[in-house]
């Protein structure tokens, strides 16, 4: 709670300052964009904690946006997919691809990062593969599917700014997954996995399911959140769509309270997170900050608070030690 509150402040800060270099950061439409970002950005997030609450990590996450995102569009406009089945095969597939991740790493004892990664690589190839690396989109077709997508709901005058859609999407997703972690048992054994698996396995947790679960879960979140991507944005070229979106999911994990060590997880921290990555994205926009510098100020966010994490980690310990002698 009291990190959360500080990732709070420090992502008002962030507002305040940008606004105060650049008034254009609260107009309504900016506001709007923010809102929508940080919503499609939060259910990757909230995917990725998951997995490294059990220690885990899932560099892919990038690669199934757009192996999703590009397909659906290939599948439904160019191949004349109604779009339901469309959206109920490509989750599917990545559902199933988290549930490959999860027993490669759990029965054959692979790494996370090794499985991961090929999946980061393999998923984009095959997505550049059956496109013919071509710009896939939907043009003016599915445009009443489009419009649910990017509904806004106002407030009768009361208020300039729409809340979007995907908003509210993403809440529901939050708030099932908090309870999930939470409230029910997976919640607790996911984090006792992550603290100690041996332990928990003799303890007699089913580890092997418990991660498995997680892996679908961070790949079905990064599927859907394609779906909505791609409608979002209209069309994507398979070569860039998703690239590096796992690094703002992992960031916004570890800058909500996620420890890469495992065992920590937080819903609401993620969400600020991923409010504050796009928010820093927004301010290199409004101040004029060469865009080259974005990945550069990612990774220091990212090494910052893994830094951050480590003092608050060892000042009871130290404060423990000094007390004994």
């Amino acid at each position: 709670m009291k990190k959360n509150l500080g990732l709070l402040l420090l992502l008002i800060t962030a507002c305040v300052f940008t606004y105060a270099i650049n008034d254009r950061f609260l107009a309504p439409v900016n506001i709007e964009n923010l809102l929508r970002r940080t919503a499609l950005f939060s259910l990757i997030s909230i995917g990725a904690s998951f997995v490294i609450a059990s220690a885990g990590i899932d560099l892919s996450i990038g690669s199934m946006v757009c192996l999703v995102g590009t397909l659906f569009p290939w599948l439904s406009s160019t191949h004349g997919w109604p779009w339901l089945p469309a959206i109920a095969s490509l989750l599917s597939l990545a559902a199933l691809l988290g549930a490959f991740h999860g027993v490669l790493i759990t029965k054959l004892k692979l790494q996370p990062f090794i499985v991961t990664l090929c999946g980061l690589l393999l998923y984009r190839g095959i997505a550049r593969g059956v496109t013919g690396d071509q710009t896939q989109g939907f043009g003016i077709e599915f445009e009443g599917l489009r419009s649910v997508a990017l509904a806004k709901l106002s407030f009768g005058g009361l208020s300039p700014i729409a809340i979007p859609g995907v908003v509210f999407i993403t809440l529901a997703i939050s708030l099932l997954a908090a309870f999930v972690l939470n409230r029910t048992r997976y919640g607790l054994y996911l984090r006792a996995i992550g603290r100690n698996e041996v332990a928990a396995r003799y303890s007699g947790i089913d580890t092997d399911s418990t991660k498995v679960i997680a892996y679908v879960v961070c790949s079905l979140l990064a599927g859907l959140s394609g779906v909505l991507f791609i409608l979002d944005v209209n069309s994507a070229q398979p070569s860039d769509f998703g690239n590096f979106y796992e690094l703002y999911a992992i960031a916004a994990a570890v800058l909500g309270g996620c420890s890469l060590r495992g065992g920590e997880a937080s819903v609401s921290g993620v969400i600020i997170g991923s409010a504050l990555m796009q928010v820093l994205r927004n301010a290199i926009v409004l101040l004029d900050i060469p865009t080259q510098l974005e990945f550069a100020i990612i990774g220091g966010v990212i090494l910052l608070g893994v830094a951050a994490e480590e003092l608050v980690r060892r000042f009871p310990r130290r404060s423990a030690a000094s007390t004994r002698g």
